[in-house]
């Protein structure tokens, strides 16, 4: 089986790679660089990053560079995993498949008595409120014009995790007037719509 092949559809394994690619580390240092990094976009377990990088040894995409002290090894990307990488972000998927578990809940809150769907929803705001003071505390401490290779696109990515917790929150504190309220009373514009809306030319 070829590493390409064998790779494919696997987004962890392309994380660990591009942030190998930006320079060596040890899991110990990719585990840091996720949670500072890549939390936005990717979560990974530590058991998932350090079988990731067996997996990818094993098919010749990364190499050990150096052993140290109780077993710490450091990877490289390999010629052969550059390559993969960047075929994969030059790549254009076709439309995927949308599983998203909080939307399908969603759809059955009919099922539920009124109560507890405004009470759910109300719940689905805090988090996501929560999770965007989280990105604000991430961006207030990154340096973005260190000149580092990833800093341009993850302030991209930072961004776009910014807009859609605020797009979350928006649209749970909508859905809980619409909810709690009589029919047709919730307004229909929302604060998200008129925060990023662009004004017609």
């Amino acid at each position: 089986m070829s590493s390409m092949t064998y790779s494919r559809g696997v987004t962890l394994r392309y994380a660990v790679m591009g942030l190998l690619m930006d320079r060596p580390g040890s899991g110990y240092d990719l585990m840091k660089r996720f949670r500072r990094s890549l939390g936005n976009v990717w979560v990974a377990s530590q058991s998932q990053v350090y079988g990731e990088l067996n997996r990818l040894a094993d098919v010749g995409v990364i190499e050990v560079t150096s052993e140290g002290p109780r077993g710490r090894k450091e990877y490289v990307l390999t010629s052969q995993g550059e390559a993969e990488l960047q075929e994969w972000l030059a790549r254009t998927e076709g439309r995927k498949p949308q599983r998203h578990e909080m939307l399908l809940q969603v759809f059955f809150f009919g099922l539920l008595p009124r109560e507890q769907v405004v009470q759910r929803l109300a719940r689905q705001a805090e988090i996501a409120a929560e999770q965007r003071a989280a990105l604000v505390d991430i961006e207030a401490s990154i340096d973005w014009d260190d000149g580092a290779p990833f800093s341009a696109s993850g302030r991209l990515a930072l961004e776009y995790g910014l807009r859609l917790r605020a797009m979350e929150e928006d649209w749970a504190r909508w859905a809980v007037a619409q909810t709690s309220g009589p029919a047709g009373t919730a307004d229909d514009s929302s604060e998200c719509e008129r925060r990023f809306r662009t004004p017609a030319a």
